[in-house]
């Protein structure tokens, strides 16, 4: 029999863009990949920058449904683990960074992100993100320096998308600009399609659309 998979599943901490934008984790970047980790019998730990309940954007909870599947979700997101070094990297097969807008904030230069980023692309480990969770590889670099996407296929949210939900102005930087700045290929799509690219054991999804398929291909390499 196979051994049970484990992932770590990072969300953010970071619950505002300024006094008039509340945000947090868009919802359905977690539930969705949640739901199908769990449906695998993978062993889930979900963890964010500070730890504590992960502040969910009120936007994504807009169609939100009282399923089984979202009720169990939402509980996950309670009283999640801090990232730090009380959770070890050689404990978890894969690692998948969810999205919403405050991943932007408190991802990027979080040293405990750009360790787990840059440990799990040296060890060649599946390392996953999904719409503005790409923001977790900005920071990261190898021991040499080098940017751990120089060179590498991926996709985000991309500044198209940003302009078109006009929060643009409200970041700190555009996603898909900065993944080519530091040398990505970028990869992205129309609008709100379902676009996942994978680079190896790097997946990268563009935006909530694709947050299924970009879970799927973390089983797909999991169970290669």
């Amino acid at each position: 029999m196979s051994q049970r998979k484990s992932i770590l599943m990072v969300v953010t901490s970071h619950d505002a863009i300024d006094r008039k934008h509340p945000t947090g984790l868009w919802f359905e970047e977690f539930s969705v990949p949640y739901t199908l980790f769990r449906n695998q019998g993978y062993a889930i730990t979900v963890a964010s920058p500070k730890g504590g309940d992960a502040p969910i954007d009120p936007r994504s909870l807009e169609e939100y449904e009282a399923t089984v599947a979202n009720e169990a979700a939402r509980t996950a997101l309670k009283g999640t683990r801090r990232l730090d070094s009380s959770l070890q990297t050689a404990d978890f097969d894969a690692l998948f960074f969810c999205g919403g807008h405050g991943t932007m904030f408190d991802l990027p230069d979080n040293a405990d992100v750009q360790r787990w980023v840059a440990e799990f692309v040296r060890a060649d480990k599946v390392l996953a993100s999904v719409c503005h969770g790409p923001a977790c590889l900005v920071g990261a670099s190898l021991r040499d320096g080098t940017p751990v996407v120089k060179g590498r296929r991926v996709t985000s949210f991309t500044d198209q998308e940003e302009r078109a939900v006009a929060l643009d102005r409200h970041m700190p930087f555009l996603l898909e600009s900065r993944l080519r700045e530091l040398g990505a290929e970028f990869v992205p799509a129309a609008n709100w399609q379902d676009n996942v690219v994978v680079d190896g054991n790097l997946i990268t999804g563009q935006n909530p659309q694709s947050s299924a398929s970009a879970a799927r291909a973390v089983i797909w390499l999991l169970s290669a």
